[in-house]
């Protein structure tokens, strides 16, 4: 068995980095080498800039979204188009939408999808909160931006059921061939969905 070549505070670090999102063992060693090597530089800002975010970050009342202010900074801005509102499972996805700058509207986060097998239920979700920002009035469309996975299709049918009685118009998103896909690359399920979605050209 090795043994460890370093004390056990830098074994720490390396591994609470290696707990984060597509960092292995080894990336999370290589990247507490750089934080050491480069401390005035990277490692004391970071350390500063994570004990700010843990002591102010907050999840929006509104929408679900993270930031250091309730309600957050898109659900204050008078800019965004206010009769639009679109449904995503997470904050990761709120924020890609964002980067692809698609639409200027209002957000709202589930919080996750419906998994019975992962004993994740409706009470699980952000889902009353959905509802009576829907019927508090407004609110012309609800787009649901949710994952073409079966967890994400189940979500999206009961969310629909739940939004039915206030007369919004419920749409998705489309699914099919992405821009620069190639046919002869992409999986029969994807082919089914975009020859269903096909649209006038």
């Amino acid at each position: 068995m090795p043994s460890s070549v370093a004390g056990p505070e830098i074994e720490r670090l390396i591994q609470l980095l290696a707990r984060l999102p597509g960092l292995g063992p080894r990336s999370a060693r290589r990247a507490a080498l750089t934080l050491i090597k480069k401390r005035e530089q990277l490692m004391s800002p970071l350390a500063e800039a994570i004990r700010i975010a843990c002591e102010r970050v907050t999840v929006c009342g509104t929408c679900g979204n993270v930031d250091t202010s309730d309600p957050c900074t898109l659900c204050r801005d008078p800019r965004r188009e206010t009769s639009l509102l679109i449904v995503v499972e997470d904050v990761a996805d709120l924020w890609a939408l964002e980067r692809a700058n698609v639409a200027n509207a209002r957000y709202h986060v589930l919080g996750g999808t419906l998994s019975p097998l992962d004993g994740v239920g409706p009470d699980d979700l952000n889902l009353e909160r959905l509802v009576a920002r829907v019927a508090e009035g407004g609110i012309a469309e609800v787009v649901l931006a949710l994952n073409a996975t079966v967890d994400g299709q189940t979500t999206a049918h009961y969310v629909t059921d739940l939004l039915a009685a206030t007369g919004v118009k419920v749409t998705k998103l489309a699914h099919g061939v992405p821009v620069g896909g190639e046919l002869d690359y992409l999986d029969e399920g994807t082919l089914a969905a975009a020859v269903r979605s096909r649209t006038p050209f």
